[in-house]
């Protein structure tokens, strides 16, 4: 069965990335990341974070955002934007909500994705907080969207 992947855009924190990896591995999602990182891939704390799931990991490496975007529209896979930017919630039932055929794109810790990602994006999606609260940790925004692809399309 076909399911979204999942896709970080140049990751700042090891310890977020390792997690979501080992998330990816044990919920059956593959993890894409968008280069170049803000650290090396072969972090220490990324190791310690992802544990030996790391090995078990889904996970493709793409140097920069021109090379990820070749890939994706070869795939004929959707771009859904994760961002506090948007006004639609990933639990609505619109057209809008993650498909099967979608990459699940999460922005950097530290500055999110810049003018071109958030225009390349097919959809844009957010998790609704309490008003005034600025964002949630990326390793469990990821985990958030996880359990909601998990719950749509199964493991």
């Amino acid at each position: 069965m076909t399911k979204p992947l999942i896709a970080l855009y140049q990751p700042d924190i090891p310890g977020n990335t390792g997690a979501i990896l080992r998330l990816g591995a044990c919920f059956g999602l593959g993890v894409h990341i968008v280069g170049p990182a803000g650290f090396d891939m072969t972090d220490r704390s990324l190791k310690r974070a992802g544990m030996d799931y790391i090995e078990m990991a889904a996970l493709t490496r793409h140097d920069g955002w021109e090379e990820f975007e070749i890939w994706r529209h070869a795939e004929g896979r959707r771009l859904v934007l994760m961002t506090t930017q948007a006004a639609t919630p990933y639990t609505d039932d619109s057209d809008q909500t993650i498909t099967a055929q979608d990459v699940v794109l999460f922005g950097r810790e530290s500055a999110g994705v810049p003018p071109r990602v958030h225009e390349a994006a097919d959809s844009r999606l957010t998790i609704p907080m309490v008003e005034g609260r600025r964002s949630l940790n990326l390793a469990m925004s990821v985990a958030i969207i996880a359990g909601e692809i998990t719950r749509r399309f199964g493991l």
